[in-house]
């Protein structure tokens, strides 16, 4: 059968529908993601890649909700603007996207359309195609919370739709002791970050405990927590690991026990890894569950001041604003052992969850049924 994956035009809402997408490749199906703008940087790992919205820049879009609305956009960047913001935002994300993703539906006739909360136009392609649209979370957010507050209803005028379609299912990825139950079809989140090499020295475990820090690619004021890191270093008896360090950070001299490493693929390194620092993205969050790491997450805008809430309160590790990360902290994160226990439980819980593969059956009866 013909499955059309559909993602929000960035690097982080595709990367979590790749493992789906490739065990439906691998079951024999044709599949084909559609998304546009830094996403398309996921292409060369094995599932074919259309940009819908050729020139898409998520920042002009940005840019101008929040200087259309001040208010939202002061609550935004502090982490309080909750569905406000990103409703608008990803309301006008879609109405960009909107016409390729439904020409490209009209074009390849998809016969099973499966889209992540924000990407409202696969819903939409669904529904002109009248076929099945599976909901595939990839956050720690409610899915159908998140794709009924998207404000897209003059894109669905344009296209002659009412409404969006109700999801034949929905796969949650969230595990329950974090984000409570939910309807829907449990599924594995098994982290992607793509291809590419592990230098040699960064695959073998350290000679003491590894932290590894890594930061946002869409960083905003006070988010990037590298420079205090850097600064709690020498205080703190771990090797640490800067991910892709920023400009400034990256031109300091550095001390012997803190290190630097280019673009890897982050999951493949954790295994070797004690903690995690990162900037409270959901891809950064599930990463470190699955391998049973304690994580600081720094709380920021959009979700990741609830991320980090979320992270704290189950235990598995600590939430503390970038700027103030201290060497006791540092060293909380791979001494105490109820963050280690509490993180080993989630991912225990994870690795309970239906993996991806295990869902194909399913999917492919929806369609059977949908073609009796």
């Amino acid at each position: 059968m013909r499955i059309l994956v559909v993602a929000a035009p960035l690097l982080g809402h595709l990367f979590p529908l790749m493992p789906l997408a490739r065990v439906l490749r691998d079951a024999g199906h044709d599949v084909l993601a559609a998304t546009a703008g830094d996403a398309l940087a996921a292409r060369q790992n094995g599932i074919e890649i259309e940009d819908v919205a050729p020139g898409f820049d998520f920042g002009r879009i940005a840019r101008r909700i929040m200087l259309r609305h001040p208010l939202l956009a002061r609550a935004e960047l502090a982490g309080d603007g909750g569905l406000r913001g990103v409703s608008r935002i990803f309301g006008a994300v879609n109405d960009e996207l909107a016409d390729g993703v439904v020409a490209l539906a009209d074009r390849w006739q998809p016969e099973l359309v499966i889209c992540e909360p924000l990407a409202a136009s696969g819903a939409l392609a669904a529904a002109r195609r009248g076929v099945p649209l599976v909901l595939h979370e990839n956050s720690l957010f409610n899915g159908p919370e998140l794709i009924a507050a998207t404000r897209i209803a003059g894109t669905l005028g344009r296209h002659g739709a009412a409404a969006l379609p109700p999801a034949a299912t929905t796969l949650t990825i969230g595990p329950p002791s974090v984000v409570g139950a939910r309807e829907g079809l449990p599924m594995r989140c098994e982290p992607f970050s793509g291809g590419g090499a592990v230098p040699d020295w960064l695959a073998q475990p350290p000679a003491r405990p590894r932290i590894l820090v890594s930061r946002s690619t869409v960083n905003g004021p006070g988010e990037n927590p590298m420079a205090a890191v850097v600064a709690a270093a020498p205080e703190v008896d771990a090797e640490i690991v800067l991910v892709r360090p920023d400009g400034k950070t990256a031109s300091r001299v550095l001390l012997e026990n803190v290190r630097t490493v280019d673009w890897v693929p982050i999951n493949d390194v954790l295994p070797t890894c004690a903690a995690v620092v990162h900037h409270g993205g959901a891809g950064s969050i599930f990463g470190a569950f699955a391998a049973g790491l304690p994580q600081l997450v720094t709380p920021g805008a959009g979700d990741r001041k609830f991320n980090a809430g979320l992270v704290s309160a189950r235990g598995a590790g600590l939430a503390v604003p970038a700027k103030r990360i201290t060497a006791a902290d540092l060293t909380r994160l791979i001494t105490d052992d109820a963050l280690a226990s509490a993180a080993g439980e989630v991912k225990a819980e994870m690795a309970a969850m239906p993996a991806p593969a295990e869902l194909v059956p399913t999917l492919e009866a929806l369609v059977a049924t949908d073609r009796s």
